[in-house]
């Protein structure tokens, strides 16, 4: 019983859940998130897409599970390995799907089409579009984009195009780092590898994260001044230092210390990386809820 449980744990990933965090952004831009309802609202929220989230991803193991098991870690996956019958992998997917959809329901109905969008996307990746070239990369950062756009449903605000934006961009940018870290892991070995990494390489993948770091810092940088605007004021331009070095240290880790495969765990276990998050987030915070 407590194996399975410590399967059933693995298997929803909880450690990408960071991943999830991104539904409080437009609340944090917003100016709202300290208020009682929609940080509970936004709270929610989180838990709904997390659910989500962990369907896909047991519904993405039960479709690869004999693929992964020819891969060097991705065989320890709990439905790879056979500790978590197919079966029961089924059941535990419909289980995490009715409570996401109940959570959302609480929250704005909207969330729950929001969530069905995700859902379907997923589905559309793991049978054909996750072996297209580009576009699979794309797609895994519009579900970034989803996430974002989460927030801004589960407190009824507005979002700019420039957030959007630089939404987009960034999610771009950690799945270009995903693709490589994948690459170099398989540079020996290449047929080991999944199907749509044979369509790429490491000088094209240097390439494509060259370019979406300069727009991702561009995109955030007029959105911080848009930001400004708006408000007659001059503050969220103090946070653009926060994500030029936020960027340059990931860019330092793919290149130097061979990171980026995981993006969970580069944001837990390197300082640089939290501690930029963290005080990022909390003179955003200062800055839009506190306002000089």
């Amino acid at each position: 019983m407590i194996r399975m449980m410590k399967a059933i744990l693995k298997e929803i990933r909880i450690k990408q859940y960071t991943k999830n965090a991104l539904v409080f952004a437009a609340p944090l831009f917003g100016g709202v998130l300290l208020e009682w309802d929609a940080f509970f609202a936004t709270v929610l929220t989180f838990i709904a897409f997390s659910l989500t989230a962990s369907a896909v991803y047991i519904l993405n193991d039960i479709m690869d599970r004999e693929k992964d098991r020819q891969h060097p870690v991705k065989k320890y996956r709990p439905i790879a390995a056979g500790v978590i019958p197919v079966s029961f992998a089924w059941g535990l997917f419909a289980l995490l799907l009715v409570g996401a959809g109940l959570l959302s329901m609480a929250v704005r109905p909207a969330l729950g089409w929001l969530l069905l969008t995700y859902l379907v996307m997923n589905v559309a990746y793991s049978l054909r579009l996750k072996h297209v070239v580009l576009i699979d990369v794309m797609i895994v950062a519009a579900g970034f984009v989803l996430r974002a756009f989460a927030g801004v449903i589960a407190v009824g605000i507005s979002a700019s195009e420039w957030f959007i934006l630089c939404v987009f961009m960034l999610s771009m940018f950690l799945a270009l780092a995903k693709r490589r870290s994948e690459m170099l892991l398989f540079l020996s070995n290449p047929s080991r590898q999944r199907k749509v990494l044979q369509e790429y390489s490491i000088e094209l993948l240097n390439q494509l994260l060259a370019v979406v770091t300069a727009v991702s810092m561009t995109s955030y940088s007029l959105f911080a001044l848009q930001a400004d605007r708006d408000t007659n004021g001059f503050s969220m331009m103090m946070t653009i230092p926060f994500v030029v070095y936020g960027m340059m240290r990931y860019l330092y880790l793919i290149h130097n210390k061979g990171m980026g495969g995981k993006p969970e765990d580069v944001l837990l276990h390197d300082k640089g990386i939290l501690w930029t998050c963290v005080l990022f987030a909390l003179l955003v915070v200062f800055l839009r809820d506190f306002r000089w």
